[in-house]
């Protein structure tokens, strides 16, 4: 059972405060009083984990291609924001042990690499993590990688990961021995979240970046939200009963 989480989370690190999935906004979110932060793993040419959200490197870096047809030297020599590099999984795995941080890795295989993905992924996360007092909880949208991700490292925590979340998402996260479900806010019903309490499984919702929609989200029975805006957050939170940044 996923013990009681933070209920902000960094989404991809520091959120709009810095360049998405690197090592300056984990450090951002640690110096902003978060506890917890959400960045996305993938597996490049080399087989080697490493930040980033897209398959494609367009959007985030200055380089072109396929994340998963980037090598090593390519990747690492490449910019994903004010000069900062996509990171090794390993190097924010450290960050997130050297602030104390709750990290939700996100398994985000490229299309066809799905168990491959997940293997590497746990494997590292169970290694990097071992004897932590803060452990990881890993989550995805794929539901072949999160499997894959259990049958490797059975001893982590996971999270099912839904746009719009099925009608049997408890029978997918028993069979999958996950430990919360993760969801877009703004398509959670309220079904969803009585039989998510009955049962005594967390609710995660992504991305909310109002204070007057986490306050209805919390109010719900929400446990954690995703938000881009740490700023806003951080200035806003004490202005509303139950509000409140971790620390």
């Amino acid at each position: 059972m996923l013990p009681t989480p933070p209920r902000w989370f960094a989404h991809r690190g520091g959120g709009s405060l810095a360049p998405e999935n690197t090592l300056a906004g984990i450090r951002l979110a640690a110096s902003l009083g978060y506890r917890a932060v959400e960045f996305d793993v993938m597996l490049n040419a080399n087989g080697t984990p490493v930040l980033i959200h897209d398959e494609t490197l367009e959007r985030t870096t200055n380089g072109r291609g396929s994340v998963c047809a980037a090598s090593d030297s390519y990747l690492f020599s490449l910019d994903a924001g004010n000069g900062e590099p996509v990171p090794r999984f390993v190097d924010a795995v450290a960050l997130c042990l050297e602030y104390g941080l709750l990290a939700n890795v996100e398994i985000k295989p490229a299309a066809g690499y799905e168990l491959v993905t997940a293997a590497v992924v746990a494997r590292e996360a169970a290694r990097l993590w071992q004897g932590a007092s803060v452990p990881p909880l890993l989550s995805s949208f794929s539901l072949l990688a999160l499997a894959e991700a259990r049958r490797v490292a059975p001893h982590l925590q996971y999270g099912v990961l839904f746009d719009e979340v099925p009608d049997d998402w408890a029978e997918q996260v028993a069979r999958l021995g996950a430990v919360s479900l993760h969801c877009n806010a703004r398509r959670l019903a309220d079904a969803t979240l009585a039989e998510a309490r009955g049962i005594g499984v967390p609710v995660l919702c992504y991305t909310v970046n109002s204070v007057a929609q986490a306050r209805t989200l919390f109010e719900r029975g929400v446990s954690s939200i995703f938000t881009d805006r740490l700023d806003l957050f951080v200035q806003e939170t004490s202005a509303y009963k139950g509000l409140h940044l971790p620390g």
